[in-house]
């Protein structure tokens, strides 16, 4: 008998014509589209926002963010879940290039207060200060997000044979009246805690259960908190 590989979930048999969005949802139970779609969107707006902007009031690095972006797409798209190796690797890629991510909204965000300190750039420029503030913020809950859904339980693969929360706990982990049966968590319900976190300043209606849980959300609620409440106030006083 040949063994059967744990993180894969139930067995598929392959058929001709099979699309790999097909194996990966069989296999993690929920489509990869909307982390594509949101990284895309979130792609196509930071490129117009630094095409729009001048280079003056700019990121040190204005294109660093779109490249990860866009390298991230493929991953996501073109990653082959057939085999727990091709599983690892792209669960390891995506964590290098969300860790990026994450680091450059950090980034952004101490070069907008250092304007800020310093009054250059877009610190006396409430317009473009608001939509490079408002990119970075944006920025980092998808950043946050991703994080989120590749960490939890291990990855969206891993999840699959999951019956119990490990690194967050959702509403209908801690009341299963509500869900219905073998219900898992997918990228738009870490999508939905990337945004409360950030705009809660804390945890609401998910309860994160490890350590690098809870620090993941100290950063991002630590960026969104400098982001809202140290640029933004400053670009609305500008306009005063």
């Amino acid at each position: 008998m040949t063994p059967t590989d744990p993180d894969a979930g139930p067995a598929t048999v392959a058929r001709p014509g099979d699309h790999d969005d097909d194996d990966f949802e069989a296999i993690t139970g929920e489509s990869r589209w909307p982390p594509v779609i949101a990284t895309v969107l979130f792609l196509a707006l930071s490129i117009v926002v630094r095409a729009v902007l001048p280079q003056e009031s700019l990121t040190r690095l204005p294109y660093l963010v779109p490249a990860v972006e866009a390298v991230l797409v493929v991953v996501l798209f073109m990653a082959d879940p057939s085999g727990r190796a091709e599983r690892l690797r792209m669960r390891r890629a995506g964590l290098i290039l969300v860790g990026g991510l994450v680091l450059a909204s950090l980034w952004d965000t101490a070069e907008l207060i250092d304007d800020l300190i310093h009054g250059h750039g877009v610190a006396n420029e409430p317009g473009p200060l608001l939509a490079l503030a408002g990119t970075v913020w944006l920025g980092n809950n998808l950043a946050s997000s991703l994080l989120y859904w590749l960490i939890d339980g291990g990855g969206p693969f891993a999840r699959r044979v999951l019956r119990v929360p490990v690194d967050f706990a959702f509403t209908q982990h801690l009341s299963p009246a509500v869900a219905p049966p073998g219900w898992r968590p997918v990228f738009l319900d870490y999508l939905h805690l990337g945004f409360t976190n950030a705009t809660a300043f804390s945890p609401t209606d998910v309860m994160p259960l490890t350590h690098r849980a809870k620090y993941a959300m100290v950063v991002q609620s630590t960026v969104s908190l400098a982001v809202l409440g140290l640029v933004v106030a400053r670009a609305v006083n500008a306009f005063n």
